[in-house]
């Protein structure tokens, strides 16, 4: 089996890494260095969801304005984004930055516009009251501005779904060392993912196409059950993964759910206890 994958950091990551930074650099003061995460963690997140939308923005438009007087409109919103969640509102980010003066209302109105499933991650980040100090400090046009610089742009066709993993369990790790925390506490090196995937697969039998589930009972942003089922498909394409994952931190628990509905797996099952 192929070792390089764990080494295939590349420069995506750096940049966006740089990029993020960046964005903490403009929070300095309003908020403290231990809160800088309250931001950017959830801010990255919108923004991979809102560059995934993008290519079919307009489809989605034309769907919703088609189906909006239905009772139940997600499966026509979902087929016309290509994911399994959508936005229905009339902003981009490029929209939102050429109105200023109403960046908070906006910027509202385009989080809301999410599907319910992406409304449950947002919960998770208690992102409304860090809106208000956002706006109360003058940071959230300009944060919004950074994220949406060629450097900020997180879209598939650039950041691969293991790429993306990968720069979420660093933005934790970083954020979790602000605390004074161990970053064991909430990271592991992909290095180390790949080996122990490795180990566990290193006798099973998967030659034939059939099920096979994975569980992680502590799952972080869910790199573990990602790469496993990266693994399993490397060694044979045809069997299906089921997922299942448990995580007590509600950040985290939030990147993984969006990590999983970006990659698009069905067969998958995340619980925060």
């Amino acid at each position: 089996m192929a070792n390089d994958k764990f080494t295939a950091v590349g420069m995506n990551i750096a940049e966006k890494a740089t990029m993020i930074w960046n964005v903490a650099d403009m929070l300095r003061g309003p908020f403290k260095p231990h809160e800088y995460g309250l931001v950017i963690l959830p801010m990255t997140v919108v923004k991979r969801f809102h560059d995934c939308l993008l290519p079919t923005w307009q489809a989605v438009q034309d769907m919703y304005e088609k189906v909006k007087h239905l009772a139940v409109i997600d499966g026509f919103l979902t087929k016309a984004s290509g994911y399994q969640f959508y936005n229905t509102s009339k902003f981009t980010f490029d929209k939102l930055l050429a109105d200023p003066e109403n960046i908070e209302a906006n910027f509202r109105d385009y989080l809301a516009g999410f599907s319910g499933n992406v409304q449950d991650v947002l919960s998770k980040f208690d992102f409304d009251n860090v809106i208000k100090r956002m706006v109360e400090s003058n940071t959230l046009y300009l944060t919004i501005k950074e994220f949406n610089s060629p450097k900020g742009y997180l879209g598939p066709d650039k950041i691969s779904a293991v790429d993306c993993g990968y720069i979420f369990e660093d933005l934790v790790r970083r954020f979790s060392e602000s605390f004074g925390e161990e970053a064991g506490a909430h990271f592991t090196s992909r290095d180390i993912i790949y080996l122990m995937t490795d180990l566990l697969l290193s006798d099973a039998e998967l030659s034939h196409a059939g099920n096979v589930t994975v569980y992680d009972m502590t799952m972080g942003t869910s790199q573990m059950l990602s790469c496993m089922e990266e693994r399993i498909h490397d060694l044979n394409s045809e069997i299906e993964v089921t997922c299942f994952g448990q995580e007590f931190n509600p950040s985290t628990f939030a990147i993984a759910k969006a990590d999983m509905m970006i990659r698009g797996g069905k067969e998958v099952e995340l619980d925060a206890y």
